[in-house]
């Protein structure tokens, strides 16, 4: 265990990273559960207000952002200032992508069905940072040899192609697709090749004299998120506390 510790996450310089990830799940996760615990009317803890101003914990998330961030810029890859620099800017992005949807929205969307949207960012950023401590490249550089990795063309060519393919596919409005295909090619490759989604750029661009490809597109979306929406929204649910209940569509219908 300790040759591949010291193999893997410390001669690499990855304990940094390993440090930002972890202090990022845990940070989401106590916030989480810091949050259910107010909204339940439960615990010790209670909403921050300075007179009617709520002080939303981006806020502070915001601040430890930055100060990591410029702290990691100056204390390079290796020592104690690095791995606390590391530690602060994952405690802040955690407090920071936990109100991302407030962030989109401008509005206070914590606990409504617009609010799922931190729930899916913060899964898929520790997702994709996971896959760079892993020792993904970006672009499938991670792939070429180390003669290729010297020939300047070929990795220029190499994240062009990858980079032209998970456009593709985030203009085709898969765009977890395209963001995990950037750090693993074949997943964006995956996502241009099929139908686009019927509400994307590319369905509106390419399949308005189309009616079969349109109407595929339609059908292939509607049996996807008929089986993949519902468990989705149990695991956000169970991660991140089920949204409000829309009283007011409730009461339209």
């Amino acid at each position: 265990m300790g040759d591949w510790w010291q193999r893997n996450i410390v001669e690499p310089g990855k304990l940094p990273l390993l440090l930002a990830l972890t202090a990022f799940v845990v940070t989401f996760l106590v916030t989480r559960i810091i949050t259910r615990l107010i909204r339940a009317g439960k615990g010790p803890f209670r909403n921050i207000e300075t007179g009617a101003v709520h002080i939303h914990h981006v806020v502070p998330g915001i601040v430890l952002t930055v100060i990591g961030g410029f702290c990691a810029v100056a204390g390079g890859q290796r020592g104690f200032g690095s791995a606390a620099a590391a530690v602060v800017f994952g405690i802040g992005a955690g407090l920071v992508l936990d109100e991302f949807a407030l962030i989109l929205h401008l509005d206070d969307v914590y606990w409504t069905e617009a609010g799922r949207k931190s729930v899916e960012v913060v899964v898929l950023t520790a997702a994709v940072v996971g896959l760079f401590l892993l020792g993904y490249a970006p672009f499938g550089v991670n792939d070429l040899s180390d003669d290729e990795l010297q020939n300047r063309g070929t990795v220029l060519s190499t994240i062009a192609g990858n980079f032209l393919v998970a456009l593709i596919a985030l203009f085709k409005g898969k765009a977890r697709i395209a963001i995990f295909g950037v750090v693993v090619p074949f997943v964006a490759l995956f996502g241009a090749v099929r139908l686009a989604r019927p509400v994307s750029p590319w369905a509106k661009r390419f399949y308005r004299r189309r009616p079969r490809a349109r109407a595929k597109a339609w059908l292939r979306a509607y049996h996807h998120d008929k089986r993949w929406i519902g468990p989705s929204r149990k695991l956000q649910d169970w991660i991140g506390g089920a949204p409000d209940v829309d009283r007011a569509a409730l009461e339209r219908r």
